[in-house]
Order: structure tokens, then sequence, then C-alpha cells
């Protein structure tokens, strides 16, 4: 059964960066959508202009609506697997490459950017005095634009408050503050580097991580003052590809655009490099902390103490990332095996 049929109808705001990753992809797919203005705190009708809409099984944004056999609507939001859905729902312009081997570099980079990425995004915008005082008058403001400084003042708190309260979820104390950080700017280096060669992370032809990327990043440089100013001073390029990426609706593809696993260019290999020296041993402590019921991930990360609570949604993700893997044919793994060993990322897969 084909779920999805167009229009899509999907919940979201602008400070999301899931929101903007999907409603990029949508553009760029030519896939026609309908935007539902609110939040998870909002879906049911307002005074007789929207219908009230179910729940997903998380209240996460964006969610998407579809029926289901019984003809019941249902609302999912998990972006990653959303996107394969559309794959078979919807033709043409593909953001998934064919060879199984770019598939699964390409799932490991959105992944990189949805999950690590995430962490410097909330980091910034909840740790630094001007950041929270700018999401602190926005965010509330997307939920109703009409609302009196007063009842903005109040919301603005509560949601500030409320996001502090979960860096700690994040990975975000004075403990990881300085490898977040750092992390973040060897990325912006590296990928304003990969950005001169290139116009995406795999070639000519965009795939879901650069939509991934670009979500995080339509909150770090578009929206989050202390971040915009980092791009801003030290990659340039990738600022500007961020407000590209927005709508690549009229973008033209070659087949061939695509890299291919045996032409590799080094930029993208340091890329990876860097997934193989923060990302892989964060993901690897924390499914340990998980499958033992520690109460803390406690590892090293970058020679520093890395320090957070167990999160168990990013254990899904390293099994995933494993079930990815097996995707890819026997006879064809030599090639992505020797990368994976080279940018310390095979810990991973075994």
């Amino acid at each position: 059964m084909v779920k999805y049929k167009e229009p899509l109808e999907l919940m979201g705001v602008p400070g999301s960066p899931y929101t903007r990753k999907m409603l990029a992809l949508l553009r760029y797919r030519r896939i026609a959508y309908r935007l539902l203005p609110g939040s998870r705190h909002s879906t049911t009708a307002e005074a007789g202009r929207y219908r009230a809409r179910p729940e997903p099984k998380v209240p996460l944004l964006p969610t998407f609506y579809y029926l289901d056999d019984n003809g019941d609507e249902t609302a999912e939001c998990d972006s990653t697997p959303l996107i394969r859905e559309f794959e078979v729902s919807f033709e043409g312009r593909s953001v998934i490459p064919d060879s199984p081997a770019m598939a699964f570099l390409d799932y490991l980079l959105e992944d990189y950017a949805d999950e690590w990425l995430t962490k410097a995004m909330f980091h910034y915008r909840w740790s630094y005095p001007a950041d929270i005082a700018k999401a602190g008058q926005m965010l509330p403001r997307w939920r109703n634009i009409t609302a009196s400084d007063e009842q903005i003042a109040a919301q603005g708190k509560k949601i500030a408050d409320l996001q502090i309260s979960r860096l700690r979820y994040v990975g975000s104390n004075e403990h990881t503050r300085e490898t977040i950080e750092q992390s973040f700017i060897r990325f912006l280096e590296l990928l304003d580097n990969h950005l001169n060669l290139f116009p995406f992370l795999l070639g000519k032809r965009p795939s879901a991580s650069d939509f991934s990327t670009f979500g995080q990043l339509s909150c770090l440089a578009l929206f989050d003052p202390t971040p915009q100013q980092l791009i801003l001073e030290r990659a340039p390029r990738v600022y500007a590809w961020t407000e590209v990426m927005e709508d690549l609706s009229g973008y033209e593809f070659m087949e061939n655009d695509w890299l291919a696993i045996d032409e590799l260019p080094d930029t993208l290999i340091a890329l990876l490099s860097e997934l193989g020296k923060v990302y892989v041993p964060y993901l690897l402590a924390n499914a340990e902390a998980v499958q033992s019921g520690a109460d803390r991930v406690e590892t090293t990360l970058d020679g520093r103490v890395w320090q957070q609570n167990p999160f168990a949604y990013q254990a899904k993700c390293l099994k995933w990332i494993r079930n990815e893997y097996q995707n890819v044919d026997e006879d064809q793994k030599s090639p992505p095996s020797a990368l994976l060993d080279a940018t310390d990322i095979s810990r991973l897969i075994k």
C-alpha cells in the first residue's frame, strides 16, 4: 500500500531543523504539500478553523499525516524513515544514491547531522544569553503571532526553562561544551573545503544527507546569533550553501552526478574522519550505557571527558546504521570497508 499521496500534509514550525529538512526535501523532489500551522502543543481545532489531528507516538516536529489501511488518519514524525517511504510513494528526483555503498555513506552522514550536529544546534541556542533571548522572543510568536508582549514573555520563559532543562539529554554541559564547539568548528571548515569542489556532499546531486545537514544549519547559520557569527567568519561558503539549499525545486541533475565509492575526494574523506573521531565513540558509549541500564554515559571524546544522560533513541540509531550496512552486497563491501577502516568508522558495524 502506498501510504502517502499528494498533497502531503504536515505540521511544523520555522525553528525546527527537522521541519526545515523535510520542507527543503519536498521542494527539491517537487512533491506537493500543505504546511499546517501550529505545533505539538496545539494540535486541536482552533475556533473551528482547523480540524483536530491525531498525535504521533512521540510528539515531535514535523508531523506527517496519512490514512492507514482502515482509513483512519495516522501521524508519523521520524524524518529518516519518512524519506525512504517517500522514495516508494513518489517517483523521480530520488535523494538516495543507486549504489548501495554510496547509499550507506549517505545514511551515515544523514544520521550524523540529525543526531550529532543537533547537539551543536541545541547547545548554542540554549547556552548563550543572546541565543536564549532570541529563541524566547521568536518561538512563542511562531505559535501565536498576535500574542501580547506579556504573553510572549511568559511563554518564552516557559519554553527556555524547559529546553535548558533538556540539555542534559542532548549532552551539553560543563564537561562537553568544548568538545561540542570544537567539533562544530572543525565540521564547518571541513564542509567549507568540500563545497569548494562540489555543491553537495556526495557530488553534484543532493542526497538525504544534504537535507539533514541543511536542517541543522538552518538554525545554526540562519537563526541563532552566536553560531551564525561563527559561520560567517570561518565558513562563509557554508552560510551561502545553507541559503541555497532552502529551495532546490529548480535544480536539474544528470544521472552520473553522484560520486562513485572509489572516487571520493579527500575533502569528503576528511568529513567522514570527523564523524569517526567524535560520533562513532559517542554512539558506542551511549549504546553500552543504554544496554547496561547505566544512569550516565561516560567516555572520552576528542581527548576530553564526555558525560551525559543515556539516550535510548540514539542506541536505536546505531542498530539502524548496522542494518543499513547489511544492504551492501558482500561483493561490493571491499571499497566501503577500507574507507570505514581508514576513517575509524568500522567500529560501528563490527
